[in-house]
């Protein structure tokens, strides 16, 4: 005989089932666990003082969180099978590792926080039949963004070079677009380099980077293992739309969509590489509603570590056997302090 508690858990189950099974076809939907009735709890007692003490600062429990070096933040993002974004979730349905090591979560966050974004563009000569949707793109990416969100936008074609600086007011991209002329070759590398370093002079905590490109590199100075090395030291996720033709006349561009998602995955953002670039605007709004609606684990490791070395990291979900179809996102390590 079933336990009253697992009755409710089992219709519970069948309504969440039944409810992602109604949803819009087209993926555009968020699939949201409260909007049949699993509601949070209230936050522990730990969660709840640093959000009081963050109003001393800019409101951010990210931007509190991180001037604790002991403690590592982990922004996670859920998805069905279609991508779409799940929200609702407690503490108690993730599973955080280090090294195969269990991770007790600290700290637990769900909240709309002010980002500090990259936009990452290719303005070399095989964009010129696409700026039309990569406008498209960007504007619905800056429609989606936190009204505190600052943005900054690096082109690159034969070399990199910074259109906008910081700014709050997305017209200020849209503008710089106008004038945009595509030519040249693809200077990738070299433009991810930069926009990492422009990351330094970043106001938020929580810092990404989007990146625009139809091809692989076949410019840079930079070579592919230093910006590699360089991504999963930075701390800013990195996000890829890369608009591929049928036919690839290059080794390059062929290599392009592996290229983008070896460099996005490990630091917890996500490559997504489309044949048609119609689907660009789509895209790029779905990205900037991820952005919005992260998790954020926090967790001590038990012996501070400060040896300059590499941290693997698994972020595992805790859900019935029902919902195994649900993925989490996050980056895979960091790397230390060292002594």
């Amino acid at each position: 005989m079933p336990t009253p508690r697992e009755v409710a858990g089992r219709k519970v189950m069948v309504a969440l089932v039944f409810f992602l099974g109604l949803l819009d076809p087209s993926g555009q939907t968020q699939t949201s666990v409260n909007d049949i009735h699993i509601v949070p709890r209230q936050a522990p007692p730990s969660l709840a003082n640093a959000v009081a003490s963050s109003q001393l600062v800019d409101g951010s429990l990210l931007h509190v969180i991180k001037t604790d070096v002991k403690l590592v933040l982990v922004p996670v993002s859920v998805t069905d099978p279609r991508q779409r974004l799940v929200t609702g979730l407690r503490a108690e349905n993730f599973q955080l590792f280090e090294g195969k090591k269990p991770q007790e979560i600290r700290h637990f966050s769900s909240e709309d926080v002010p980002v500090s974004i990259g936009i990452v563009l290719d303005s070399s000569g095989s964009m010129r039949a696409k700026m039309s949707r990569v406008r498209d793109a960007v504007n619905q990416f800056c429609e989606a963004a936190n009204p505190q969100d600052e943005f900054f936008m690096i082109q690159f074609s034969d070399v990199p070079r910074l259109a906008t600086d910081f700014t709050s007011v997305p017209e200020d991209l849209e503008k710089e677009l106008l004038y945009t002329q595509p030519q040249g070759r693809t200077a990738l590398l070299d433009a991810i380099y930069m926009g990492l370093h422009k990351m330094k002079d970043a106001k938020y905590a929580k810092k990404a980077l989007l990146i625009i490109s139809d091809g692989g590199d076949n410019h840079s100075l930079y070579m592919e293992k230093d910006v590699k090395a360089a991504a999963k030291e930075s701390d800013v996720m990195i996000y890829s739309i890369g608009t591929f033709d049928h036919y690839v006349p290059t080794p390059e561009e062929m290599r392009g969509p592996a290229l983008l998602s070896e460099i996005a995955e490990p630091t917890g953002g996500r490559a997504f590489n489309l044949e048609n670039e119609m689907e660009l605007p789509a895209v790029a709004l779905h990205i900037g509603r991820e952005l919005r609606t992260q998790y954020v684990l926090g967790y001590r490791p038990g012996q501070a570590p400060r040896d300059g070395k590499w941290h693997r990291i698994e972020v595992k979900l805790r859900l019935p056997k029902k919902l195994a179809f649900l993925r989490a996102h996050a980056k895979t390590g960091y790397y230390a302090p060292a002594e």
